[in-house]
């Protein structure tokens, strides 16, 4: 998947508006946590929270924290098992998935009290299949396409706002000695992003989470109508894209190389890296073309979102219910989202009312496009069942488009069905 942690650089929150209520002062008693913050500054983020929380309601905490990893993989049987009260995860599929089982409380009458401090397409990333809300929203970070300020002024490039933009530029920046579109996969996931955003521009939101569901097929002409987009820039790509990490890719960038890269906010991380302030000053981005399609309007992309939910079988649920529901509210206040980013600057708040005084105009300008975006998709491997998402399912067949883009599509695609077909039933 995407890095779990983005990069030490992008983050934001939105407009101010009135701040949710505090958590209700009459609850009394403790909250058992399950947290995936390991990394150091997330967990000093999380102490911070919690302190905070605690002072101001008097609630106790109890924080169970596993490795990022470790936590994702062995979340069925965690949930299935004794969880923790409320724990942290994801929005989208993965939420959906676990609430389907019955595994998560639902949360509407939190939500009722913080939803005004939410956009529309973070409110509609935790309603599950029934209608329900499932999780609170907490941070996350965009996916655009990344350049540098300098190169686009020096050569005289305009920032694409049409598919047919996009393609001019490229074909320009080739004639002048640049990899248009700076590309690495490696590891298998980061292609995933090229598929998400042209399946959402030609498909739309709708079509693109059902696909993710299996509620639509892979053989649908609409799939092939993206990988038919996605060939026309291909030769566009840098050639070496198989042997290069995604930080390999990014360093292209760094140096001038390519003209523009496809990523998700944590780019800048390989930006910071050099230690040179004017080169994170002169990183850009821009949202993905659109495609003149009628789902350009929905100005969707792809902006992993974390959350808190609330563990069914937590055999402290009865006793904890109220605490819990009384910590994700604390949660749902930018004041609060700006702890965990003054610890970790990649994981952007989500509330509306978080101080954006702070923030570069990277983060700033990250706040502006996901603000705009009415629908959010979290990332292919976020979106769907992990194993069709894996290193034998679509990370292997995107690699195999791109090695030859010109293949036959309909056998193609087939492929990426039967594969689906033959995965065991989820539950």
């Amino acid at each position: 998947a995407a890095p779990s942690t983005p990069a030490s650089t992008g983050s934001a929150g939105a407009a101010p508006s009135t701040a949710p209520s505090t958590a209700a002062s009459a609850v009394t008693g403790s909250i058992s946590l399950g947290s995936n913050h390991s990394d150091p500054g997330e967990k000093t983020g999380m102490e911070a929270i919690n302190k905070a929380f605690t002072d101001e309601t008097g609630i106790t905490v109890k924080m169970n924290t596993v490795d990022h990893g470790t936590f994702q993989d062995q979340l069925q049987n965690y949930l299935g098992g004794t969880p923790d009260t409320a724990y942290t995860w994801f929005s989208g599929f993965r939420m959906k998935f676990f609430a389907d089982q019955q595994l998560n409380v639902a949360v509407d009458d939190v939500w009722a009290k913080v939803k005004d401090n939410y956009t529309e397409g973070f409110a509609n990333s935790v309603v599950g299949n029934d209608g329900k809300v499932y999780g609170i929203p907490v941070d996350y970070y965009p996916w655009a396409v990344f350049y540098r300020k300098s190169v686009f002024a020096d050569k005289g490039y305009t920032v694409p706002a049409t598919w047919d933009d996009l393609k001019a530029l490229c074909t320009k920046m080739q004639a002048d000695g640049l990899t248009p579109i700076a590309f690495g996969d490696k590891d298998g996931w980061p292609a995933m992003g090229t598929f998400d955003i042209l399946n959402l521009r030609l498909n739309g939101y709708d079509f693109h989470v059902n696909l993710m569901a299996g509620k639509e097929k892979w053989t649908d002409p609409k799939v092939t109508a993206v990988f038919q987009k996605w060939a026309e820039i291909v030769p566009f790509h840098a050639k070496d894209y198989a042997g290069l990490t995604w930080q390999n890719a990014a360093d292209t960038l760094v140096q001038k190389k390519s003209g523009m890269y496809l990523l998700g906010l944590f780019v800048s991380s390989q930006f910071a890296a050099t230690k040179n302030q004017a080169d994170l000053d002169d990183l850009d981005f821009f949202p993905f073309p659109t495609l003149g399609t009628s789902f350009d309007a929905e100005g969707a992309l792809d902006a992993p979102i974390d959350t808190w939910e609330i563990a069914a079988k937590s055999p402290n649920l009865e006793a904890e219910t109220d605490t819990a529901k009384a910590y994700l509210e604390f949660w749902a206040k930018g004041s609060t989202q700006l702890i965990m980013f003054q610890n970790q600057p990649g994981l952007i708040p989500t509330a509306k009312d978080a101080d954006t005084s702070s923030y570069t105009p990277l983060q700033k300008k990250a706040v502006e496009i996901v603000s705009k975006a009415t629908r959010i998709t979290q990332f292919l491997d976020r979106d769907t069942r992990a194993d069709f998402a894996g290193a034998n399912g679509m990370q292997s067949f995107l690699q195999k488009f791109l090695a030859n883009p010109t293949q036959d599509l309909a056998a193609y695609q087939k492929t990426i069905q039967d594969f689906w077909d033959s995965l065991p039933p989820l539950t």
